[in-house]
């Protein structure tokens, strides 16, 4: 009996979104043909033989039988007997794919893309079509920054080939304490979360796998040259770690909304967290870690929100708010 392959697993499966059209193109060209070189696939998609292999081992892990055969007119190929079966991937899997690539594009956008997108939609039986369309129009997770991210595509695209290439990074980094220090790196990973992109790279100066945010980044390049081999990857995946926020590293705080201001308080913390009091007024008790994005957070709040407790959190926001009003005052523009 024929065996045949799913290829819905790449979507749901896939630990890097980003490689999906090369992993779904290796299988279709082998698909077609008995057997490819890996060299000549690394061609093929302009990365690395080491980056194929570990295509390999993806494709294989999901339950794909790829065959390595030795010799001199050896190669890549699938296992005899197994094919793709366009028939096994309903058009709801379908419609859910080309949906995830929507939405993946609205961040993380290229041509490859877009190509995948069209290859997909090219299977749709017509009469089917319009059905289909409306399908992916329903949902759309729109994944960009309001104010748009033209200036991160470069620093996307820059690193992305450093990670294909194993290309080590040199770049200019601003932490969250607002020191400056220059690093070289090499680049593993490209994390998108919280609508914020990141890189999970070696940095060799600290000899340490570290988390580094793409808006702190500044005059970053290749250095071209420098090559890594891949280094085993930390346990925990950086992009699931919520070490930030464990109990240990908290503050609870609560904070007091205005009557008028219980929309903002709804939007921020959503309509669950708040607790109505007597005089109208309602409250908030929240748990972040104690840092200078907590403060700049409440700040933002303005007058719509008062903190009540802890007392030196409240202390704190008092403090700043004086320096703000200081800033502003007619007597001390210059």
């Amino acid at each position: 009996m024929r065996q045949y392959i799913e290829v819905s697993f790449l979507l749901v499966g896939g630990k890097d979104v980003m490689k999906l059209e090369r992993l779904l193109s290796i299988i279709i060209l082998l698909l077609n043909r008995r057997m490819m070189q890996a060299k000549e696939l690394a061609e093929r998609f302009e990365v690395s033989v080491r980056t194929i292999y570990r295509d390999i081992d993806a494709i294989n892990a999901a339950g794909i039988p790829i065959v390595t055969f030795q010799g001199m007119n050896g190669g890549i190929g699938l296992a005899e007997g197994y094919r793709l079966d366009r028939n096994i991937m309903t058009n709801d899997e379908l419609a859910a794919i080309v949906t995830a690539l929507r939405s993946i594009s609205t961040s993380y956008g290229n041509e490859q893309h877009q190509q995948l997108m069209e290859k997909l939609n090219s299977i749709v039986p017509p009469a089917y079509s319009e059905e289909f369309r409306q399908m992916t129009s329903r949902v759309l997770v729109d994944l960009s920054p309001w104010e748009g991210n033209e200036r991160l595509q470069p620093k996307l695209q820059l690193l992305k080939d450093a990670v294909d290439r194993c290309m080590v990074v040199a770049f200019t980094y601003s932490n969250a304490r607002g020191e400056v220090s220059h690093r070289w790196a090499e680049p593993h990973t490209l994390i998108l979360k919280g609508r914020q992109w990141y890189v999970q790279a070696y940095c060799l100066e600290k000899e340490q796998f570290r988390l580094f945010k793409l808006k702190r980044m500044k005059e970053l390049e290749m250095a071209e040259g420098k090559t890594f081999e891949r280094r085993e990857m930390p346990a925990q995946e950086p992009a699931m770690n919520n070490s930030r926020y464990e109990p240990s590293g908290m503050t609870e705080f609560v904070l007091r909304f205005r009557a008028d201001s219980r929309y903002l308080a709804e939007e921020c913390f959503g309509v669950e967290e708040l607790q109505p009091c007597d005089d109208g007024s309602w409250r908030v008790r929240k748990a972040y870690p104690e840092d200078e994005w907590l403060y700049s957070y409440i700040l933002g709040l303005g007058h719509h929100a008062e903190v009540l407790e802890p007392p030196h959190l409240r202390e704190i926001i008092a403090q700043r708010a004086e320096q703000i009003v200081k800033l502003y005052r007619s007597d001390q523009a210059t």
